[in-house]
């Protein structure tokens, strides 16, 4: 885990990790959202509406950003202020995910960081993008 303060952050900063989404995955957010829906849970009707397979639940793929800034940039300092997103792509079970974030800018006065994210697919297909409005804890905090 990183754990970067405020000072050691400069812009263009970039980190990243891979991921892939698993069907334990897709179970376990069902249990936690109770999101029944089919498009996510039935081959037969994903396939109906022209998907290979159920496809992935956007706020679990959303839901690795959660990690980008609680694990890696800044770390252990994070605390989330806002997240926007876009979902570009359907994503699967089975797919590796990458995972990146740039510091974009930082307002020391405030202590906050803003990451420009982007999720890609093995075939480094863009599944996600967004911005995240990241607080920088300091020591005290």
């Amino acid at each position: 885990m990183n754990r970067y303060g405020i000072g050691d952050l400069f812009i263009g900063q970039k980190e990243s990790f891979q991921v892939v989404v698993t069907e334990e995955m897709m179970e376990a957010f069902y249990r936690i959202t109770k999101d029944e829906n089919p498009l996510h849970r039935d081959p037969e009707y994903a396939a109906e509406n022209g998907y290979s397979q159920p496809v992935a639940y956007g706020m679990l793929t959303a839901s690795f950003l959660s990690t980008l800034a609680g694990v890696y940039l800044p770390g252990e300092k994070s605390l989330i202020q806002s997240v926007e997103l876009k979902f570009v792509k359907p994503v699967f079970s089975g797919d590796e995910l990458t995972v990146t974030g740039e510091v974009t800018e930082i307002h020391e006065s405030v202590r906050q960081i803003v990451l420009k994210t982007v999720i890609t697919n093995r075939e480094n297909v863009k599944v996600l993008k967004g911005i995240i409005k990241i607080g920088v804890r300091d020591e005290r905090e």
